[in-house]
């Protein structure tokens, strides 16, 4: 394929109205730092996710994950490629998975797995080189280094009206200072959760008065 740095890194996350993303899943996923509400997602359905989830997946050509995400999806998809959710199942496991981790002996058992992470950098440019659509799903760790970096085309976010007072927020202190643009105007459902899309742009804050 081409050399060309011609395809997009996206974020999609589910976040709390507060800005927590910690372990939406599942009660298991992440209770790392005591966190109480993992699986804070389930206890919310919303009708107007699911479809936009997968409109929005209809362009991914490859998954880019930290390594949390990494074992759990692959836990799960390899055995969920039928019914309501086969259609991404069977997706995901289609495509090439990247996982950013720096221990070179991790096992990829995945199939389509590859690990990144010894020079991010370089790497997500190979990435955008080789695929149109990269998408980090969750990993809110590793999101925390693509804020940091500025290494991210669009931010998905899926705002549920919820506040935990606590847990991993999407915008820690490391975030690098940006503009983003607003995409799309905002879709909410009946239950309240609102998808936001963001595309980064090259310009930080600017201050001033309003004198």
């Amino acid at each position: 394929m081409s050399t060309e740095a011609t395809g997009r890194i996206l974020i999609d996350l589910f976040m709390t109205l507060d800005g927590v993303a910690q372990g939406p899943g599942g009660t298991d996923e992440d209770t790392s730092g005591g966190f109480r509400f993992s699986g804070w997602q389930a206890g919310h359905p919303s009708s107007g996710v699911s479809p936009e989830i997968e409109k929005g997946m209809r362009g991914l050509d490859a998954l880019l994950l930290g390594r949390r995400t990494y074992d759990i999806f692959a836990s799960y998809w390899p055995h969920h490629t039928e019914g309501e959710s086969g259609e991404i199942g069977t997706l995901f496991n289609r495509v090439p998975k990247y996982v950013a981790t720096r221990d070179a002996d991790i096992a990829l058992d995945w199939e389509g797995s590859s690990r990144v992470g010894d020079d991010l950098a370089s790497e997500i440019a190979a990435l955008r080189a080789n695929h149109r659509e990269v998408h980090v799903i969750g990993s809110v760790d590793f999101v925390h280094t693509l804020l940091a970096e500025g290494l991210f085309d669009e931010l998905n976010l899926w705002v549920y009206p919820i506040l935990l007072g606590a847990g991993k927020k999407v915008f820690d202190d490391g975030a690098l200072p940006s503009v983003l643009t607003l995409l799309e105007p905002a879709k909410s459902d009946d239950g309240g959760v609102t998808l936001l899309r963001y595309g980064r742009t090259d310009r930080t804050p600017e201050v001033g008065t309003f004198d």
